[in-house]
């Protein structure tokens, strides 16, 4: 298992494997928005691959100040074989060397495995802080 950050040559296995692998379409998950996500950070989106094949993600945001996890997908027929730990691993080494302290995790709720999983790794659910969304359009 290697795990390695994204580049452009990376998106669009990215987008098939997110399509593939999650039930959750994000407004965002177009080329474009990988892009901008690339040329902010361009470490932040993390690839598992297994003999060179895209076998997971997970994009490890830090704005100075928080920093968060998300998109972590791994390809159907490669769960449970260490893609979304590694994943995760390398994501809270690469935070807590830009400073980070804490790490939060985007998790779907009604997803009783991924739950699962996050406690497993040490991720305490906070059912005190909601998400709020809002879309912003053209100006």
């Amino acid at each position: 298992m290697r795990i390695r950050s994204a580049t452009d040559a990376d998106l669009v296995a990215i987008l098939r494997l997110w399509r593939e692998g999650t039930s959750v379409v994000s407004h965002t998950d177009d080329p474009e928005g990988l892009r901008g996500l690339l040329a902010r950070d361009p470490e932040a989106l993390l690839l598992a691959e297994d003999d060179g094949r895209l076998v997971g993600t997970l994009i490890a945001g830090w704005d100075g100040w928080r920093a968060w996890l998300y998109r972590l997908v791994v390809a159907p027929g490669d769960r449970r074989r260490g893609a979304a730990t590694a994943l995760v691993r390398h994501a809270e080494e690469r935070l807590r060397s830009l400073g980070a302290r804490r790490v939060s995790a985007g998790v779907i709720l009604d997803h009783d495995h991924a739950r699962a999983f996050w406690a497993e790794m040490g991720y305490a659910h906070d059912a005190e802080t909601g998400r709020f969304i809002k879309m912003l359009g053209s100006p």
